[in-house]
């Protein structure tokens, strides 16, 4: 245990003992634990392999390398269609974990597994995403704007046009753009 993911724990209300049998979970199967993104996250010789967090509805392992794991129970979510290695194994209750807590040790130790053997998640790049004519169009006729976006390192870049294809509306999609613009020319990605 790490004293510095502690506060974690005790602060968790609805979900705390739920959270505290999940810990021992991973710290069971041998895992480093550490404070990461604010949330407990369990570690194989310094490589990420399960996270814990609670929600309003549910507290969750997040695996980050759950599209890997063969998921024999059916349990593994992905939490939105643009997420495309972490996976999420939901619970609504206590009973829940304990009931699934051998099976919990399974995915772990494949995760683990996965590690060992040095895989990875094919992730799409980022020239495989939609650009959206509104944007498209300030970059057809913004020289800065394109050579500043091409600076963006790929995540930003593909933050930007997850937000500016959203909408359903093209005002909307006209007005994400105009707006993030000075953010994109001052070398900012979306939430800096």
């Amino acid at each position: 245990m790490n004293a510095k993911v502690d506060f974690y724990f005790n602060k968790a209300k609805k979900w705390q003992e739920a959270v505290i049998i999940l810990r021992t979970i991973a710290l069971d199967c041998g895992l480093n634990e550490e404070l990461k993104w604010g949330c407990p996250c369990y570690t194989f010789e310094g490589s990420n392999i399960v996270l814990i967090h609670d929600f309003k509805e549910y507290c969750a392992f997040l695996f980050f390398k759950g599209a890997l794991l063969k998921d024999e129970n059916g349990i593994l979510i992905q939490q939105t269609e643009n997420v495309q290695s972490a996976r999420q194994i939901r619970f609504t209750s206590t009973l829940e974990i304990i009931e699934l807590k051998p099976v919990l040790k399974t995915y772990i130790y494949e995760a683990i597994e996965v590690e060992k053997a040095g895989l990875k998640v094919e992730l799409k790049k980022t020239t495989e995403y939609e650009i959206p004519v509104e944007f498209q169009s300030k970059l057809n006729s913004m020289p800065d704007l394109k050579t500043a976006f091409e600076a963006l390192t790929p995540g930003r870049q593909r933050a930007y046009l997850l937000h500016f294809c959203a909408p359903k509306q093209a005002k909307t999609r006209e007005n994400r753009v105009e707006k993030y613009l000075p953010h994109i020319l001052n070398g900012k990605g979306l939430n800096d």
